[in-house]
């Protein structure tokens, strides 16, 4: 049976208001489930919840934060909460500015100027290791090829 969270157990974990909440709820922000006059968050309501509250909190507007909800509900068919999950393949990365979506460890998404446009990432530490990687390799096969070039040089 899953868990629920009452509006003040999600005020207390998040730090929102309860104003606040009542509003998102009116908004279709973040929806939680009915019983009576009573709202019940699922643990996927108060992580979302607590996501979008850590974005107020980085200066993200309300507005922005709600496209973002959109793409990723309309291009992926998952909510905030699930697309930032740890055993999620997507990440949402943000510079304080730009909200990002990491759909791959080689892509990542502008999620609010042009989602069409992907940019790259370079991993820097693989990119490190493919290089040391290949440079013993090398030296392996040099050695090799220099112990075998002077064997034949001695015969």
């Amino acid at each position: 049976m899953e868990n629920f969270f009452t509006s003040r157990d999600v005020i207390a974990f998040t730090g929102i208001t309860p104003r606040q909440l009542q509003w998102w709820d009116e908004r279709r922000i973040v929806v939680p489930r009915r019983e009576g006059h009573r709202r019940l968050y699922s643990m996927e309501d108060l992580a979302e919840v607590a996501v979008i509250c850590e974005l107020r909190r980085k200066g993200f507007s309300l507005q922005r934060v709600r496209k973002v909800m959109r793409f990723l509900q309309r291009e992926f068919s998952k909510r905030l909460a699930e697309t930032v999950s740890g055993a999620s393949e997507y990440h949402l990365l943000t510079d304080g500015r730009t909200l990002y979506l990491e759909t791959s460890a080689k892509q990542i998404l502008d999620i609010l100027k042009n989602a069409r446009q992907p940019m790259f990432a370079i991993c820097l530490s693989d990119t490190v290791r493919q290089v040391r990687a290949v440079i013993r390799s090398s030296k392996k096969n040099n050695t090799s090829a220099t112990a075998v070039h002077k064997r034949s040089k001695a015969s």
